[in-house]
């Protein structure tokens, strides 16, 4: 079975940068997003994505941004997606979508059952949909704080845009994660961080090749949302 696809998001500098290609990473992500971290200036952006730019796809994270902030974004840094992590509507996607002609990620929140059918509206307007864990009551980001879900809530999900996986993953529990919820997709940040906000190298390279394993493991059939 192909490999699943690992995001290795929030990267801020050269070397962990190059550690995530290195290591067979299919995305990097680059964080917009002032509360967090992880946030990058636009210089500091523009540098990182001209130094991956076909090499790896670049994802570009923002949080309910403005018009303006987009702009900036797409000028400057050009990414391959932008991975909306806000409360963004579906005719938000589909407006960035045509005016920029970028890919678009919409991250959705996820704590129990119920909240699987947030997804449907976006469906048939983005071209992938990451599911990550709710933020606790009175986090500042709506991602990249270490909290998981319940992996099993998204078994049986089939036919429709690609999914991808995200919340508390970490080099030990990421291939229990593919195989529960059968997503072999996945997105990490804080699982991969010596401090937080500070990327490890090493740790890097383990949780990509342990997603590599979860995915080669996982039963057949890729898991989708129905459209």
């Amino acid at each position: 079975m192909a490999h699943g696809l690992v995001k290795i998001c929030g990267l801020s500098n050269d070397a962990t940068l190059e550690a995530a290609i290195a290591a067979g990473a299919g995305m990097i992500g680059l964080v917009f997003f002032e509360k967090s971290p992880r946030h990058v200036s636009l210089e500091t952006a523009a540098r990182l994505a001209d130094r991956a730019r076909g090499r790896t796809e670049i994802v570009a994270l923002t949080v309910n941004a403005d018009d303006a902030t987009i702009e900036a974004i797409m000028d400057r840094v050009r990414p391959d997606w932008l991975q909306l992590h806000g409360s963004e509507t579906p005719e938000r996607c589909v407006e960035l979508k045509a005016r920029y002609g970028v890919r678009i990620m919409k991250a959705l929140g996820i704590r129990e059952a119920d909240d699987i059918a947030t997804a449907l509206p976006y469906v048939s307007h983005v071209d992938r949909l990451l599911f990550d864990a709710k933020p606790p009551k009175g986090a500042d980001l709506p991602g990249g704080n270490g909290a998981s879900f319940d992996w099993a809530l998204l078994q049986g999900l089939d036919h429709g845009v690609p999914l991808m996986l995200s919340g508390g993953l970490d080099p030990r529990t990421v291939a229990d994660a593919i195989r529960i919820g059968g997503i072999g997709d996945v997105d990490v940040s804080s699982g991969v961080e010596r401090a937080r906000g500070e990327k490890d190298e090493d740790l890097i390279h383990v949780f990509v090749a342990a997603a590599r394993q979860g995915a080669t493991d996982r039963p057949a059939g890729d898991r989708t949302l129905p459209g």
